[in-house]
């Protein structure tokens, strides 16, 4: 009775590995990167494996096209373009079909960031003045202002549960970290430097932002607690270090070679 129950669980453990073994082989080999080059020309939306290989072009025209943000899921992308003019909001399938176009406004609008639950997405437009940050659903409607100061705001970044925005704003004299409420409210300065930070973005957990910052003289990599405290410092080099982005390791197979830390990924733009 020992000898069958060992034997019967042995073959339930062997079956869960693997089974999130091949979960985990076939979440990793779908995994894509969405990102921009000028190598045909001007700034297009690209994307490619997490091993680099498989790079293909989703975007086709002469006008400027950046700020790539998944959908929940991979299957679709929101980018900026300025393919009629201004920059404007848009949104295309992973393939690179369905391409539509989710703001129409003669001012500004980029730095699209795709809510966690897939329904709706923020970003920055300077439509009402300055650059201010609003929300839309993703069929281009029911667009709301979120922020409304003297100067701009920008760089909008989504909790991990959706429930807060942080962002980027010069409302204070010099770009600094800022987060507020899904819905607008409750809008409070996270960092307090002499210089510029920007580019905000959660880990995984929602309990730290890493983002970039040019309180050393050039720009560098920072994270701290999402209440603001315990600010470090993570890079430290010659090259300028910005547009950071925390990614989500769950059932993801780290590289050969990489290590995961407790919080995910860390990538930077080392430009």
């Amino acid at each position: 009775m020992h000898w069958k129950y060992n034997l019967a669980h042995f073959i339930w453990v062997y079956v869960i590995v693997l089974g999130l073994t091949l979960l985990m082989v076939d979440v990793d080999a779908q995994a894509r990167i969405a990102f921009v080059s000028e190598r045909d020309g001007n700034p297009e939306i690209y994307v490619m494996n997490v091993d680099g290989k498989n790079q293909q072009r989703l975007t086709d025209n002469p006008f400027d096209e950046w700020d790539p943000s998944w959908a929940p899921g991979g299957k679709r992308i929101v980018f900026s373009s300025k393919r009629d003019g201004n920059s404007e909001i848009y949104v295309i399938d992973a393939d690179g079909k369905n391409l539509k176009r989710l703001t129409i406004d003669r001012n500004s609008d980029w730095h699209p960031s795709w809510s966690p639950d897939g329904e709706l997405i923020a970003f920055a437009s300077d439509r009402d003045g300055n650059f201010e940050i609003y929300i839309i659903d993703t069929n281009g409607k029911n667009q709301q202002r979120l922020t409304n100061s003297r100067r701009s705001d920008w760089h909008p970044s989504w909790s991990p549960n959706g429930e807060h925005i942080a962002f980027a704003s010069e409302r204070d004299g010099t770009f600094e970290i800022y987060v507020m409420g899904a819905d607008g409210g409750n809008q409070r300065r996270l960092t307090d430097n002499l210089r510029s930070d920007w580019h905000p973005s959660w880990s995984p957990n929602g309990e730290r932002i890493i983002f970039a910052s040019e309180m050393a003289g050039n720009s560098e990599l920072y994270i701290m607690d999402a209440d603001g405290g315990n600010e470090q410092k993570l890079t430290n080099d010659r090259h300028d270090n910005a547009d950071p982005a925390w990614f989500d390791p769950t059932f993801a197979v780290a590289p050969a070679g990489k290590i995961l830390t407790m919080w995910g990924w860390i990538k930077h733009l080392d430009r």
